[in-house]
């Protein structure tokens, strides 16, 4: 074997240790783990921005990651709070370190242990990992109301007749209303195709949507969404007289062109229309806060959390609730709601 030493481990066949080098063995393990996210559905936007931030890390952590201790973790991530980078930064490159270090575990420890006598143990504890965003933004901007989501909608619809281009204006409609109702992400709402749209499913019929977020690097998670408080009506009407105004292509809501619009280009459309609309900007809200909008308005009609949870493709009832912000008299309302039906129970009893 060209005077390479090797050792049989666990019945692997594996060099012994001393005869390879830690840097060219960690650009192969990272070669590889890129390599499991195109199997396991990452899309290559994804794919492309962690591995920056994969490499971005390992050279600030200065060391392979086999033998990176918690207080390189610190060092690293201190380096980063002190630059001034988000919270929800910190803790994407921490994700993306842990990821690549369970690899390593799953595929890589045998090699590991023998080329370099380490066996694996992650560095990112309970000590050094970053709280989530929601929890260092206890005072993140409320959704926004139901008077005022209802209000953007009949400005949408009116600007249907209104506006220069009939069938962008009919799409902007049709989608921010999917939006709100269906409690999508932007990233998901993107890479829904017509085909998607099945109204002979369940009593409102579904959307399948097969690139749901996941968690913690395990890939998209599909689930199937409910349509709503007439998100039915609207898709057919969208899907009849509106889509076929667009060049012929498999996406749900295009661009001009046919092709799938960008998380991004829809924010930007968002804005433009509230500019358009001339709301003042203390009333502007995001795609993501229709998404909040739509847990807290659902909860507040009283629709089960655990419904909630499943509507938005979270993985925990606690995620949802960080999304529910009910109203200032939402305690009261429900307490008026109580009295009346158990004053209306009185009353049928006499």
């Amino acid at each position: 074997m060209g005077g390479v030493r090797l050792r049989v481990i666990e019945g692997q066949v594996v060099p012994a240790a001393g005869v390879v080098d830690p840097e060219r063995f960690q650009a192969g393990c990272v070669e590889a783990f890129v390599a499991s996210w195109s199997v396991r559905g990452f899309s290559t936007t994804t794919i492309d921005n962690d591995v920056g931030v994969l490499e971005r890390m390992l050279e600030a952590l200065g060391r392979p990651a086999w033998d990176v201790t918690a207080a390189d973790i610190d060092r690293v991530v201190g380096a980063l709070a002190t630059s001034g980078r988000a919270v929800s930064t910190r803790r994407n490159y921490l994700q993306v370190f842990k990821g690549f270090h369970r690899f390593l575990e799953v595929r890589k420890a045998v090699e590991i242990e023998a080329a370099f006598g380490v066996r694996l143990v992650c560095p990112v504890d309970e000590f050094n990992a970053a709280r989530h965003v929601g929890e260092d933004s206890p005072a993140a901007d409320p959704p926004p109301l139901p008077e005022r989501v209802t209000a953007f909608f009949d400005f949408l619809k009116g600007r249907i007749v209104t506006a220069r281009k009939y069938a962008p204006a009919a799409r902007d409609y049709a989608m921010f209303r999917m939006l709100y109702h269906a409690g999508l992400r932007t990233e998901e709402a993107v890479m829904l195709d017509r085909s998607d749209v099945h109204f002979g499913r369940g009593p409102f019929g579904k959307l399948h949507v097969r690139f749901g977020k996941g968690a913690k690097t395990s890939g998209p998670r599909p689930r199937w969404v409910p349509m709503l408080d007439g998100v039915d009506l609207v898709l057919r009407w969208f899907l009849d007289d509106v889509r076929g105004r667009f060049p012929v292509s498999e996406v749900l809501f295009c661009d001009e062109s046919g092709g799938r619009m960008a998380a991004g280009t829809i924010r930007n459309r968002l804005r433009h229309l509230m500019n358009v609309e001339g709301c003042p900007q203390s009333e502007w809200f995001s795609p993501h806060g229709l998404r909040r909008a739509c847990a807290t308005h659902n909860y507040e009609r009283g629709v089960d959390l655990v419904a909630i949870q499943q509507l938005l493709g979270h993985w925990t009832v606690a995620s949802t609730m960080r999304y529910v912000r009910p109203s200032e008299t939402f305690i009261e309302d429900a307490y008026q709601r109580a009295i009346s039906a158990t004053l209306g129970e009185f009353t049928e009893q006499e």
